[in-house]
């Protein structure tokens, strides 16, 4: 079986988000379920965009959308624990913002999971992608 390997680029974290597993995000293996995974990913990146004004909704005019997702899982963790989200932005592409997740265990600092996710700001009418505003990129790079 051929396993996703994610390389975090921890020179470009640019916030850190705690959050705490809660009782209703275990699964049956009692363990943080994937679908909560992806939201608490969700949480902590509208946190890590607002910290630069920006929001997904609105990304210099646009609204932004999932294009994929790539977990790599490493490690368990359970309710109640304490947990920090590192995120980290390279430069965009063109027509893309690849976010970096890392999700540590706040305790012991084992990486529970990577992961990554591609971010395409669209036109609202038509839903084609658009270039990716300068603003957008001043803003993620922390130009004023």
């Amino acid at each position: 079986m051929e396993r996703v390997r994610l390389s975090f680029p921890a020179e470009q974290v640019m916030h850190r988000h705690p959050l705490t597993v809660r009782i209703t995000d275990m699964n049956y293996g009692r363990h943080l379920g994937h679908d909560a995974l992806v939201s608490l990913l969700h949480e902590a990146r509208v946190a890590a965009l607002a910290s630069r004004d920006l929001h997904e909704w609105n990304l210099g005019g646009y609204p932004s959308m999932a294009a994929d997702l790539a977990v790599q899982y490493q490690a368990e963790t359970r309710w109640p624990d304490a947990l920090v989200v590192e995120t980290a932005i390279p430069a965009p592409g063109r027509k893309a913002i690849s976010v970096y997740h890392r999700i540590l265990r706040k305790a012991d600092g084992v990486t529970v999971a990577t992961a990554r996710i591609n971010l395409m700001l669209v036109e609202a009418q038509s839903g084609r992608p658009v270039a990716i505003p300068d603003a957008v990129r001043a803003a993620l790079a922390g130009v004023s």
